[in-house]
């Protein structure tokens, strides 16, 4: 007889073995469960941003025209077209005086009001959501109302006359239209940078300016110090979502003035939609289309390369 005792196995359960662990590990089981969270994301930038990316710069070294049916090679004509095309310093001027003076607008207006709408002062949920509300308002119904005001004989101009002031016709003047389009973006999208703004300030910890009040520290000194770097952070993000939509702008010139009078209002996108759609030349379209995507890419790297000297807590 043996004295080793015989184990009654357990129905439905395996029983222990020792040595190595089988295929189907848990930790594969973690990464298999990560891939297919990402899955969507990453599918949605392959087929939305990878792909047409692709095909814009293919398309930009043919000369396709749809009317005429026509798909040709031609290399890097197009470029050079590019390089010699003589409207294209008028299109870039117009382009970075909308851009240089939609963020310089957008960001300081929606700092102070972030900054009057922080008080604790009655009515000011009232004022946030007055603010706000233009950027849930349709883009081309909110723009098709401002080019009615901004007619000659509408009101905006009747406002003026009120106070005796003749006001001019907005869309008309080469320098006006400029600004009317301007004002009319950053009315419709300053909210957005306000809450982002408000939320940040809100972030601020109290400590910091009870502190610096006990030192004797005025209002601007604690705005310098301890206000700015605390929301640099929030104001390298919407600094960078402004300048990227501020190049993207499309709907409020086609609306609002259709790039004229002349081309002075006539910004590289809307340049990019005539020579596409409207003079049928995809090609060339597709050629003003990678010199916008290097622009942005351009200045994008340029923004999140300074965040290390006036962001805090960046190496």
């Amino acid at each position: 007889m043996t004295s080793t005792r015989e184990r009654t196995a357990v129905p439905g359960r395996e029983q222990s073995r020792p040595g190595r662990p089988g295929w189907w590990t848990a930790r594969r089981r973690d990464h298999l469960a990560g891939f297919l969270f990402v899955a969507p994301q990453l599918a949605g930038t392959l087929v939305f941003v990878l792909v047409p990316l692709g095909l814009m710069f293919w398309y930009s070294l043919h000369d396709w025209n749809v009317l005429a049916g026509g798909f040709t090679w031609t290399g890097g004509e197009n470029y050079e077209r590019l390089a010699q095309d003589p409207a294209l310093p008028g299109v870039l001027g117009a382009t970075a005086a909308f851009s240089l003076g939609l963020v310089a607008l957008n960001l300081s207006l929606a700092l102070v009001l972030a900054i009057l709408l922080n008080q604790k002062l009655r009515g000011t949920i009232v004022f946030r959501t007055i603010f706000f509300s233009p950027v849930a308002v349709t883009l081309v119904a909110w723009t098709i109302v401002w080019r009615f005001l901004l007619q000659d004989d509408g009101g905006v101009n009747g406002l003026l006359s009120t106070i005796g002031v003749e006001g001019p016709n907005w869309l008309r003047g080469e320098t006006t239209a400029m600004i009317a389009v301007i004002v009319v973006q950053v009315l419709k999208n300053v909210g957005l940078n306000m809450v982002l703004f408000l939320a940040a300030l809100q972030g601020v910890p109290k400590e910091l300016y009870e502190a610096s009040t006990i030192d004797g520290a005025g209002a601007w000194t604690r705005f310098r110090r301890i206000t700015m770097p605390m929301i640099s952070p929030t104001i390298l993000l919407t600094s960078i979502i402004t300048v990227v939509g501020s190049l993207q702008v499309f709907a409020q010139i086609d609306v609002l003035t259709s790039g004229g009078p002349g081309t002075s209002t006539t910004v590289l996108v809307y340049y990019l939609y005539q020579n596409a759609f409207q003079f049928h030349d995809f090609g060339y379209g597709a050629t003003l289309s990678v010199l916008l995507f290097a622009i942005v890419l351009v200045l994008t790297v340029i923004q999140w390369q300074m965040r290390r000297k006036w962001v805090v807590h960046e190496d």
